[in-house]
């Protein structure tokens, strides 16, 4: 229908990274950055000047940060196709207090078939076999996402490292990264110690992080900042900066459980962050957002600010994800509308 017919361009733009691309070795090109081939990131020696320099003009990044959500947005065919690699960018993500395995296999059906089959015949988008990127769950049902997850190259993701607060003992958190990595887990979600930031402790914050990395063996690293608790953007990009040095192969927002998640003005200093890291050392570094991103209008400002920060390479999974429960529901909905010319109610679009 409406996406194929008038750009098949639009379709191909659509493409993303299969499996075998997202387990690339950490030394294959991951990305490039006007014009420069970049690397998948190994981290560097902790440099302690170039974090002491870091500088944030608060009031110059809340207005950059209002023009992509006052802007107008992307219409039509064009908001259709970029709806649609919101949707191959997400972590699905139950992280519940009542979560259980008949959840998570609701949840994993919902990630191999994100929309509903007669919405993807009517806007002719078989050929994509569009999935999401990632399930984010909790160490206890790895093995139930993995076994639903089966040949599907969606990547199961586990929360680690003593989630949400990051308090237990060190040794109890680096031991429970290595046994969802030992369970299946391809990718790991951690939690850095806010203390550390507070007190200006980075090479404590290096030393953490880099343990983490060491624990997660072949399982790629997000390391959640939890910038709804470090008070100000000076210490948001301090935090990233030292955790991109330890090794990260992504940064993260959120734990989606502080009072406040992810924002526009916080992502955009962590991408700054990443374009100046990867400018430094030639190693890209992915985002992800999490938490109170319900939706498709917030979607698509945060797609718009990867690609006009960091450019076309972080517009795929292998670099950017959106960690979210519900998001999915609207986008739906978007899209039926686009297809139908009505909204249908949102009880017609179930998470799981």
């Amino acid at each position: 229908m409406v996406v194929k017919s008038n750009s098949q361009e639009r379709l191909e733009s659509l493409e993303t990274p299969n499996a075998k691309s997202r387990d690339a070795e950490p030394s294959a090109l991951l990305a490039t950055l006007s014009g420069r081939p970049l690397e998948s990131n190994r981290g560097i020696p902790l440099d302690l000047d170039w974090v002491k320099q870091v500088r944030i003009n608060t009031s110059a990044v809340e207005r950059r940060a209002q023009t992509l959500s006052g802007r107008r947005t992307v219409k039509k065919d064009w908001q259709v196709a970029w709806l649609l690699r919101s949707i191959s960018c997400i972590d699905l993500t139950t992280l519940s207090g009542d979560d259980s395995d008949e959840r998570v296999r609701r949840l994993c059906a919902k990630a191999r078939r994100p929309i509903q089959h007669a919405l993807v015949k009517r806007l002719e988008i078989e050929e994509l076999d569009l999935q999401v990127a990632a399930v984010c769950v909790y160490h206890c049902f790895v093995e139930t996402a993995l076994r639903v997850l089966e040949g599907s190259g969606i990547h199961v993701a586990a929360v680690s490292a003593g989630f949400p607060a990051g308090l237990s003992p060190l040794e109890e958190r680096v031991a429970e990264i290595r046994r969802s990595v030992a369970a299946g887990a391809q990718e790991i979600d951690v939690v850095i110690t806010r203390a550390h930031v507070f007190a200006g402790k980075w090479r404590e914050l290096y030393d953490e992080v880099a343990m983490f990395r060491d624990a997660c063996g072949p399982a790629h690293m997000k390391v959640i900042l939890g910038t709804g608790d470090l008070d100000t953007l000076p210490n948001v990009a301090r935090a990233s900066v030292v955790a991109m040095m330890a090794g990260a192969h992504f940064i993260k927002t959120s734990t989606g459980k502080e009072a406040i998640n992810a924002t526009l003005p916080v992502g955009l200093v962590m991408t700054r962050s990443i374009r100046e890291y990867a400018q430094r050392t030639g190693m890209a570094v992915g985002f992800k957002p999490a938490g109170g991103i319900r939706t498709a209008k917030q979607s698509l400002e945060w797609l718009s600010l990867m690609k006009e920060e960091l450019g076309h390479s972080w517009l795929h999974a292998n670099l950017f994800r959106l960690g979210v429960s519900s998001l999915l529901a609207d986008i739906e909905r978007q899209l039926e509308y686009h297809a139908t010319g009505r909204y249908s109610a949102a009880y017609r679009h179930p998470i799981a």
